[in-house]
This record gives structure tokens, C-alpha cells and sequence, in this order.
């Protein structure tokens, strides 16, 4: 297999997987202390999939410290596929629940007005945790497109 940059067991996975816990849980932190995001359904899927993505990222990066400490490959051909399909569905959960929560931030602050109308909508918040939310995705989707092409590499 390549070992190629942002690999499991290198430093530059740990770092990419670093980038999504803390990214992910940033947008989970910001979500929460906005006053009233659980009246809506894309907000709420954001913190769940913010939630699934921080706990996935932090168990690789804990398993990149061990390998880096270690001196351990982890580029095997089961462990890289498990790494393929775990990425690529939380990416896709990631971009979904934050493409949602963005239609919802669109919707209220350019097309209803509400941002500017009702000073008790924490609007900045929202656009905040959103856009953390979509780092989060990118740096899943470059694991995941690293991982990819380890895997068709074997």
C-alpha cells in the first residue's frame, strides 16, 4: 500500500482527525448555547451528526496516537476498508446535516428577513455552528479521499 499523507498510523491523519474533533465539537458547543435550536429538525440533525462525526474521529485519532507512538501500521486492507466506509458515511451525514441547517440559516436571514426582524433568533450562532460543521466535512473529505485511494492501492 502507499503511505500517503493523512494516512491512519501518520501524523498527518492524527492532525486531520484532531481537525474534525475539534471543528465538529466547536459546531456541537456553538449549536447548543444558541437559545432555541431545538424547535428546528435541521439543527437538531446537525448536532447528531456533529455528535456520530466527533466520536468517530476521536476513536481514530486515539488509535493514530497508538500507532504513531507505537511505530505500528495500520494500512492493512480490512482496517483501511473499515476506515473507507466509516469515513464516507459521516461525510455524508456531516454534508447533509450541514447543507440542511444552511438552507435553514438562507431561508431566515436573506429570504424571510427573520434575522433582522426578531432580535431573539440567535442568528450568528447558527451561521457559526454551520460553517464549523462544513471545515468539519472537508476535513473528513479529505480523509476519506485519502483513505480511498490507499484502499484501491492494495
Amino acid at each position: 500500500m502507499k503511505r500517503l499523507l493523512g494516512g491512519p498510523g501518520t501524523i498527518t491523519g492524527l492532525m486531520l482527525r484532531l481537525g474534525q474533533c475539534a471543528f465538529g465539537a466547536a459546531s456541537i458547543g456553538v449549536m447548543v448555547t444558541a437559545f432555541g435550536f431545538s424547535s428546528y429538525t435541521a439543527f437538531c440533525y446537525l448536532i447528531a451528526s456533529m455528535g456520530l462525526q466527533v466520536l468517530w474521529s476521536f476513536g481514530l485519532a486515539c488509535l493514530d496516537i497508538y500507532a504513531v507512538n507505537r511505530k505500528r501500521d495500520l494500512q492493512n486492507a480490512i482496517l483501511v476498508s473499515l476506515f473507507v466506509v466509516g469515513d464516507w458515511v459521516t461525510a455524508t451525514l456531516s454534508l447533509a446535516a450541514a447543507c440542511s441547517s444552511a438552507g435553514i440559516i438562507v431561508l431566515y436571514s436573506k429570504d424571510l428577513d427573520f434575522c433582522k426582524t426578531q432580535k431573539n433568533i440567535p442568528c450568528r450562532r447558527y451561521q457559526i455552528s454551520v460553517a464549523m460543521a462544513f471545515i468539519t466535512w472537508f476535513f473528513t473529505a479529505i480523509s476519506s479521499h485519502v483513505m480511498f485511494w490507499i484502499l484501491a492501492s492494495v
